[in-house]
């Protein structure tokens, strides 16, 4: 019998956490009963293709694919609460990123330079970007130029090796890069952040029963009180588990509208 699919592929600066993580939940959902079970994670190269995987089991994706290309096709689970900087229970904001030379300008400062994303999928990098970036754009243009990188810790890397000089990153990201690669964020400043949005949606397949939902979502609640648990979860800055309604992250498509509605419609 063909094991199902699992996936945190948004904590790439601690692999070894995240796999930590996965054999305790494993451990826990075992108990419970819930069976295919994969041993380990995958890590996707292709993120849309595994989100929509018929044997998806859980992943974690981005509010603005969650609300686009992906609404109606998987079904959220919940979301994790993060213990860093402009984070607040399951709400985030995205940092944008400076070379020190560029410490002292405001959002106004940057117009004509250059700006890097991640993907223009992504809620953190590019959407909430974008909304922040509509008001002071002039003909749709801001920037002299804005291209993508492939990752948030690529777009850091082009804003410290001066190919890019600014980039939106989702506050966990980045104070995840600063913990455990702080060569990445050296010579860096926060400049300015983004509007809240909902952080990252855990999600299933769209045919996952209710009662593996249950399950699941019983799991994750343990993690947050388990003392074994405590290390990997202060390891990933972890600090809860909520389960809200889909209808939250409506957030982020208010985001996009908002900027095409100034004639913004891509970051540029």
């Amino acid at each position: 019998m063909t094991a199902r699919l699992a996936s945190l592929p948004m904590y790439l600066a601690n692999r070894p956490a995240v796999a930590a993580l996965w054999e305790l939940l494993r451990h826990s959902l075992t108990s419970a009963g819930l069976q295919r079970l994969p041993t380990a994670l995958t890590w996707p190269d292709v993120y849309h293709t595994h989100w929509l995987d018929p044997n998806l089991l859980i992943s974690q994706t981005c509010g603005y694919p969650f609300t686009d290309d992906l609404a109606g096709k998987v079904q959220l689970l919940g979301a994790f609460a993060y213990d860093a900087p402009q984070c607040s229970g399951i709400a985030c904001r995205s940092v944008l990123v400076a070379r020190a030379e560029h410490g002292h300008l405001g959002l106004e400062g940057f117009r004509g330079l250059r700006a890097a994303f991640n993907a223009p999928n992504s809620q953190s990098g590019y959407n909430a970007f974008r909304a922040l970036v509509a008001p002071l754009a002039t003909n749709g243009r801001f920037f002299a130029a804005a291209f993508e990188t492939g990752g948030h810790s690529e777009s850091v890397d082009a804003v410290r090796e001066g190919r890019a000089d600014l980039a939106a990153i989702d506050c966990f990201t980045y104070a995840a890069l600063a913990r455990y690669t702080p060569l990445a964020t050296q010579g860096l400043r926060v400049v300015a952040t983004t509007e809240d949005y909902p952080g990252l949606p855990l999600i299933t397949a769209k045919d996952t029963s209710a009662a593996e939902i249950t399950l699941l979502q019983s799991a994750l609640r343990a993690l947050l009180t388990s003392a074994e648990a405590a290390p990997t979860l202060q390891a990933l800055n972890i600090v809860g588990f909520e389960t809200p309604q889909t209808s939250i992250y409506q957030r982020c498509v208010d985001m996009r509208e908002s900027a095409q509605s100034l004639g913004y419609p891509l970051l540029a």
